[in-house]
């Protein structure tokens, strides 16, 4: 498995993988879901699908047309969000059962550095993904009271997706710390990413068009232009 360590701005790097082949995002190594959680899986297997299905996100489409009329666009920008998580957590999610991860880094970065920056990005999603586990727990619960009414419990399915991830994210980035073994390795264009947000949008979006056709990062553009600036 291969990540990038990509500049964000001044002194601050964000972990970045490029989707593959990577293997079932909820599966348990040596065990097979069940209760419960079997159930929150197949739930988060739906919304999984349906997101990359409609969003184009397991294409890596660039869809920015919004739909007439108001519930039609509210349902675009929830799916364009929940594909912008996906793509936030996928890197966690994949470095579940990694023994082995090498590791791109700016290459003025000093690899001492560019290792403690990978392991407090780490500990950092960590923690976030503990507090937002609580948060979302707690919106779960209070789903359960629209259980009793007819179709489909929209909330439910959004606080189970986010609850599974949030877990899935846990998993991946203790292990990451804890259990794979990092491999540094210097990457020239990635230094082209520094202070992004200083340029002009576009000489921005030519330098990472150049780094990301250089590097083979096809949706690379998406994650900088969603890291760095916040967009979608």
């Amino acid at each position: 498995m291969d990540v990038y360590l990509v500049p964000i701005g001044r002194r601050r790097h964000a972990l970045y993988c490029e989707p593959g082949e990577e293997p079932d995002a909820v599966s348990v190594p040596g065990r097979e879901p069940a209760g419960r959680w079997k159930r929150w899986t197949e739930k988060f297997r739906v919304v999984l699908e349906t997101v990359e299905r409609e969003h184009g996100e397991a294409d890596g489409r660039d869809r920015r047309e919004v739909p007439a009329g108001a519930v039609a666009r509210v349902r675009t920008r929830f799916m364009r969000w929940l594909a912008g998580a996906i793509a936030e957590q996928r890197l966690l999610w994949r470095l579940r059962g990694q023994a082995r991860v090498r590791a791109f880094f700016p290459q003025s970065l000093d690899p001492d550095l560019a290792m403690t920056t990978i392991r407090e990005n780490l500990a950092s999603e960590n923690a976030r993904h503990r507090w937002w586990l609580i948060v979302d727990a707690l919106g779960g619960l209070v789903s359960l009271a629209l259980m009793p009414f007819p179709g489909p419990n929209i909330p439910g399915y959004y606080f189970t997706f986010r609850i599974v991830g949030h877990l899935l994210a846990i998993h991946g980035a203790r292990h990451g710390l804890a259990e794979v073994r990092w491999e540094l390795e210097p990457c020239e264009p990635l230094d082209d990413l520094a202070a992004l947000a200083d340029l002009p949008a576009p000489e921005r979006e030519r330098r990472v068009a150049s780094v990301a056709a250089r590097l083979g990062l096809r949706r690379l553009p998406r994650f900088v232009r969603r890291t760095v600036l916040g967009g979608a």
